[in-house]
């Protein structure tokens, strides 16, 4: 997915940058990147691999170079970012998260106006680069921003950091949150001092000072300077907020739309271990996004909850990181400690946040029998993917086929793409019966999923204002 920070200040703004960029490493695996309006007058910007390390790691040697009261950064998913342009607009840098659906036919369409592109990611376009040039297509900020919105089949949220002040843009249905903070404070010479800052995650305020003072609406765009901001394009009427920010993506600290993550992920679990009858002697998390959800589950249905897996945290990365399968199911293994005394010969329910592929978690269920373990209840906080998403790359899947979910239809119906609507609803024999080849597929003793009403029950929005296309298909 990917995440930004910006910080401008009237003072030197580069430890707020840092940290705030830094707490947003969750979001993303393959770039991170920084620009700062120095003191005197350049924008200076640095991009470096996160593949193998961390964004602390590669900047922190640099941060004397990056000295200005103004600046921006990501964390990518994609590509590399900041960029900088000299354009009739002024000179500017820009980040975005999102995804573009019509990438190539936008390009081919600047191309044929003799536009230029000169940043080439693994053989294609840098989206950035293209949200960038089409800005630039507006006879103003306001006019690009408007094109971009128009244009654009996916999503996209983007930062600009410009001479006069930070240009935060939140995509037109708001799938991705921004999220506008401010901090006074008084420097070593008894100054007052202002600041504000843009992100997607709200965990970055926190410890740098910050307090919320404003979510922006789907589509709205607003000129940030240390003193405040001033609204550029007025928000749209619908929103449609990813829901797996609330299941998978946030950081349990975040809120967006003012909505803890943590309380969403209790409240889902709590749901199911109300209704659930299942015998069991204890519940556990799959670290990291399943521990809320099991924390709410253990609550609801009134039994213990013990960590029977720890994830070594010291060294290893997230499991989607590598691009291969075979090293993301390594990744996967090696990083969770079974606490083989908790194990043996008991009923213990096991909480994870989704299952996109299944092959982890089949992994997973394979080598906690083999310590012992009585049986073991998967209990997952979403409902079954049926879709791979379209707005915000989510999942590194590349078909259709790589959903378990999907692959269930294909066996029961000999077509993957069957009476998809009777999967979807979780009151039908289909529905059961995708359900029921999961389970066998993992080895589970009982496999229950939370329902589309679930999360919308937990998150507390409309659902009409939360995407939940993964699981539905509805746009």
């Amino acid at each position: 997915m990917g995440g930004f920070f910006g910080v401008i200040s009237n003072k030197k703004c580069t430890t707020d940058l840092f940290y705030g960029i830094d707490y947003h490493s969750h979001l993303g695996t393959k770039r991170g990147g920084m620009a700062v309006l120095r003191d005197d007058g350049i924008i200076k910007r640095g991009i470096h691999s996160i593949e193998s390390s961390y964004f602390r790691i590669k900047f922190e040697e640099e941060l004397p170079d990056y000295q200005g009261n103004s600046g921006i950064g990501t964390i990518s998913d994609t590509d590399n970012q900041p960029l900088v342009f000299e354009s009739h607009l002024g000179r500017f840098a820009i980040v975005t998260i999102g995804k573009l659906n019509n990438k190539d036919e936008l390009a081919r369409e600047l191309l044929g106006k003799h536009k230029n592109f000169a940043e080439i990611t693994s053989g294609g376009i840098n989206p950035t680069e293209l949200v960038a040039q089409i800005i630039t297509e507006g006879s103003s900020f306001e006019d690009g921003i408007q094109l971009v919105h128009n244009s654009i089949k996916g999503s996209c949220s983007f930062l600009i950091l410009t001479d006069n002040g930070i240009i935060a843009v939140r995509d037109a249905y708001g799938r991705t949150p921004v999220i506008i903070g401010s901090k006074t404070f008084t420097d070593d010479q008894g100054d007052i001092c202002n600041s504000r800052a843009a992100a997607v995650e709200t965990c970055s305020f926190y410890n740098l000072g910050y307090e919320q003072e404003y979510i922006l609406g789907p589509g709205e765009a607003v000129m940030i300077t240390s003193d405040g901001f001033k609204q550029m394009l007025p928000p749209r009427k619908r929103l449609q907020i990813c829901s797996f920010m609330w299941v998978y993506y946030g950081y349990p600290t975040s809120s967006y739309e003012g909505i803890n993550v943590d309380e969403v992920r209790f409240k889902l679990g709590y749901q199911m271990g109300q209704r659930d009858d299942t015998k069991l002697d204890t519940v556990s998390p799959i670290p990291d996004s399943g521990t809320c959800m099991a924390i709410g589950y253990a609550a609801g249905k009134g039994v213990p909850y013990r960590n029977a897996v720890v994830k070594y945290t010291p060294t290893w990365p997230r499991s989607f990181t590598p691009q291969h399968q075979s090293m993301r199911n390594l990744v996967a293994k090696m990083k969770l400690i079974p606490n083989t005394e908790l194990l043996r010969g008991k009923e213990i329910a096991f909480c994870d946040d989704s299952i996109v592929r299944g092959t982890q978690l089949r992994d997973n269920v394979r080598h906690l029998y083999d310590y012992g373990t009585g049986t073991i209840h998967g209990r997952i906080s979403c409902p079954p993917i049926l879709f791979p998403c379209e707005f915000i790359n989510f999942s590194p899947s590349h078909s259709m086929m790589e959903l378990i979910a999907r692959r269930a239809i294909l066996h029961l119906e000999g077509d993957a793409n069957a009476n998809v609507g009777k999967y979807v609803r979780n009151d039908t024999p289909e529905h059961a019966n995708m359900v029921e080849y999961i389970r066998k597929e993992l080895n589970l003793g009982t496999l229950k999923f939370c329902t589309v009403e679930d999360v919308v029950n937990a998150i507390g929005l409309p659902k009409e204002s939360i995407c939940t296309y993964c699981f539905d298909g509805v746009k």
